[in-house]
């Protein structure tokens, strides 16, 4: 079974060149860069087949990284980057972005106050319009904002939305982390919409195998079905090892059969985002 991670951070560390924004290290997930090279070897080791890259916000706004790992291997990683979702001509913007090699579409995050503003005022219209027009998927991490994205959902039919992390946010552990997972159940009914059931293992306190959660997984899974809900990790930040990450969707979750984990754990996230197999 080919399994694809649906989110993981490389990123490289701060240079007089490339500097990263004040608060940045003190955002990173750890000290040290995780490098393309120390990716491949744990993906390896646990065997997962390919990644999708994402940049990290503490870095700043740079896709350098992770463009360069997807051009040297493009059959293991391909990249959801960046973008200024405020900048003016979305849609020539996107247009050159989609047609960069390696490049699948953009990854949005909803944290800051200045983008939890522009999503409420729709400053973000044009962005969301020209990525329906192009056909550039999404990802978005929204906390406390799934509203405000099922309404985009629904204004942009076919706008393809990935929601990460189930839109839980870091500061919150157990059910105060988890109680997201009722507010995410009515998207279900856009099915433009998927999500990723990614870096589970760092909303909960429990250890390997995560019982206390599972419930709520299986509530994704049969509202949004093996075709809308990824697997994905954010490694560089998770509390267990990889192959615990992958035995936690392929051996633990009684609810999943073969074809749904063949789908769930890769398969349904290439198809989605257009990643050739």
């Amino acid at each position: 079974m080919p399994i694809c991670d649906a989110q993981v951070h490389i990123w490289a560390a701060p240079t007089p060149a490339r500097p990263w924004p004040a608060d940045g290290p003190a955002r990173a997930h750890r000290p040290t860069p995780l490098t393309a090279a120390e990716l491949l070897a744990a993906m390896d080791r646990a065997g997962v087949d390919r990644a999708v890259l994402v940049p990290p916000s503490w870095e700043g706004d740079y896709n350098d990284v992770v463009l360069q790992a997807a051009s040297g291997h493009p059959d293991r990683f391909a990249v959801m980057g960046r973008f200024d979702i405020a900048a003016p001509n979305p849609a020539e913007r996107l247009a050159a972005w989609r047609a960069t090699p390696g490049v699948l579409g953009c990854r949005v995050t909803f944290l800051s106050d200045d983008h939890r503003a522009l999503l409420a005022s729709g400053a973000v219209e044009p962005f969301w319009a020209a990525a329906e027009a192009l056909d550039v998927p999404l990802m978005l991490l929204p906390p406390d904002q799934i509203p405000a994205i099922q309404a985009v959902a629904e204004r942009h039919p076919r706008l393809r939305i990935v929601i990460d992390h189930l839109a839980m946010t870091s500061s919150r552990k157990d059910r105060a982390a988890f109680d997201t997972v009722a507010q995410i159940l009515p998207l279900a009914r856009c099915p433009n919409v998927a999500v990723k059931a990614s870096a589970l293992p760092c909303y909960t306190t429990e250890a390997y195998p995560f019982p206390g959660i599972r419930d709520d997984i299986e509530a994704v899974f049969d509202a949004f079905g093996p075709d809308r809900m990824f697997w994905g990790t954010d490694l560089s930040r998770l509390p267990c090892s990889y192959e615990q990450a992958i035995a936690h969707f392929t051996e633990t979750l009684p609810f999943l059969d073969a074809a749904a984990k063949a789908r769930v754990m890769g398969d349904g996230l290439c198809d989605w985002l257009g990643w050739a197999r």
